[in-house]
């Protein structure tokens, strides 16, 4: 019997707040699952998805897990300990949250898995990290590509480089999707709102330092310019990549003000209808840890597309 791949299910784990599942959604995908350890994150998952993660994924069994179709998760990357030659390949992922979507793989066998990561990760502990997912994933019996993809070329004004992990169980033909036409892709200028509260502008000092730096003062507005870690100012058409943990003042719209919450979801490829429900740090930390919604999005209509194709 064919599966019809027009709905299938999923699960979300390390959700956050829930940037994969609606790249997953945007093509005909169902949650049956999720889990989150966040509990600032999962409060703006709940206002928008209604419905709250689950906790600890450690300390879920998987056999609690409803059966699905595909496996999702932006896994945190940590190394490996080389374990002794008498422990060997078994326990070499012991310990780490890769190991938790190691064994959700193992007991559920789903069609298909999606990860994605930092793009470090390939150069992590000298590729060794990389090395032994993909040996884990392989050794499950997923046929396994991967790939560098950035965030500018599938349309959000932000340069964000992240790795796509994809696994079939099946001898699935597949390609990652191509960058999208330059006058497809969002500009600075349509993702900027008008009129910005006060309370968004930096001090006048900090302003003037800022432009005192600035590598190129006559660079046309708008632009978003991020410091350094020397201290220089560097101006882009696009934003720096969001991070969880940077400063406030890390990017600043034409060195005058922060981004909005809306701002940094438009950054990040959210929709408009998506509901902020936490303060401003809170926004800043969690667009920082999520993804680029469209590069999902069109990671998810090839994963689609090669599946329906494959005929078994």
């Amino acid at each position: 019997m064919m599966k019809d791949w027009s709905y299938f299910t999923f699960i979300d784990l390390f959700a956050g707040i829930g940037g994969i599942r609606l790249g997953f959604e945007s093509v005909g995908g169902k949650c049956v699952f999720s889990s989150e350890f966040d509990e600032a994150a999962c409060k703006t998952y709940e206002a928008n998805f209604g419905e709250h993660p689950s906790g600890d994924i450690t300390k879920i069994p998987a056999s609690e897990i409803p059966n699905f179709d595909i496996l999702l998760g932006g896994f945190p990357c940590q190394a490996f300990s080389i374990i002794g030659k008498k422990e060997g390949f078994e326990n070499e992922t012991c310990g780490t949250l890769f190991f938790e979507i190691e064994r959700i793989l193992k007991e559920k066998r789903p069609k298909a898995f999606m990860l994605e990561n930092v793009r470090n990760l390939i150069a992590h502990d000298n590729g060794n990290t990389f090395r032994v997912i993909k040996a884990h994933l392989e050794a499950l019996g997923y046929n396994v590509y991967a790939k560098v993809l950035n965030a500018l070329d599938y349309g959000v004004p932000q340069k964000r480089e992240r790795i796509i992990i994809v696994g079939f169980l099946d001898n699935v033909v597949f390609s990652f999707p191509e960058p999208i036409p330059s006058e497809q892709r969002l500009k600075l200028s349509d993702i900027l709102e008008q009129e910005v509260d006060k309370k968004y502008y930096v001090r006048d000092n900090i302003r003037q330092s800022r432009l005192m730096r600035l590598k190129d003062p006559n660079y046309p507005k708008p632009y978003i310019s991020h410091e350094n870690i020397s201290g220089s100012i560097t101006p882009h058409h696009y934003s720096s990549c969001l991070r969880a943990g940077a400063s406030a003042n890390y990017i600043l719209i034409n060195d005058e003000r922060r981004p909005t919450e809306r701002e940094m979801l438009r950054l990040q490829g959210f929709p408009e209808n998506y509901k902020i429900v936490v303060g401003y740090s809170q926004i800043k930390h969690q667009c920082g840890n999520s993804v680029a919604v469209p590069v999902i999005k069109a990671v998810a209509a090839e994963m689609i597309k090669a599946l329906t194709l494959y005929k078994s």
